[in-house]
């Protein structure tokens, strides 16, 4: 049994200076202000019309990320609509192969310290999941089959794809003080990296 921290990984080599170009081409054609650009404009009028609220305008980009999480996690992500998923399957993946580290991994619950009873409970009962797992499989179960004993705390990997505008919607939404813990353990140092790579577009969210 293997017990990690949940993370993210930006999948693609963003590009802050073609994007900014990009979005800011694509909407002067609504003023048809194609005249106005310049090597320094994008800035401006991209933060000029997120201001406004014409936020349409940056659905033209996407970003795409890997998140290593629980899978009770993955079923808050999901229900976001505009949106591509690919997920770690657990009808196909055998846990019990060497590709896997022939074992189960858990992702660690960020509200228990490891040296509280809680944690240990919780511990416990991954082992036990684990063992559960492993005697179906070795009694001929199918992974499909095996898979109706994994908990929710079971690591899973999810490569979520949303257009910028999206991507605002669900930081300002799952980064909420009011999101589950597991939920802004991940989401909180993605709209960092947001922020870090495309200020203008993610500087304005605060989810403190």
């Amino acid at each position: 049994m293997q017990v990690i921290n949940a993370s993210t990984e930006i999948l693609d080599n963003i590009d802050p200076v073609r994007i900014m170009q990009n979005i800011e081409k694509i909407g002067r054609i609504c003023y048809k202000s194609e005249d106005r650009i310049t090597s320094d404009s994008a800035e401006k009028f991209i933060g000029n019309i997120i201001k406004s609220g014409h936020e349409s305008v940056i659905e033209h980009e996407k970003i795409s990320v890997r998140f290593i999480c629980d899978r009770g996690v993955t079923h808050e992500i999901v229900r976001h609509r505009i949106a591509s998923y690919s997920q770690e399957s657990t009808r196909y993946c055998n846990y019990t192969k060497d590709k896997f580290g022939s074992e189960l991994t858990f992702i660690k619950p960020c509200f228990w310290n490891e040296n509280t009873d809680n944690y240990q409970i919780w511990k416990n009962q991954m082992q036990a999941a684990e063992d559960a797992y492993n005697a179906l499989i070795a009694g001929g179960a199918t992974p499909e089959e095996a898979r109706s004993v994994l908990p929710t705390s079971l690591k899973t990997e999810i490569a979520v794809t949303m257009d910028l505008r999206e991507w605002r919607h669900f930081l300002k939404l799952r980064g909420s003080i009011r999101s589950h813990p597991q939920m802004r353990e991940v989401v909180l140092p993605l709209l960092a990296k947001f922020k870090e790579l495309l200020p203008v577009i993610f500087e304005d969210i605060n989810v403190e």
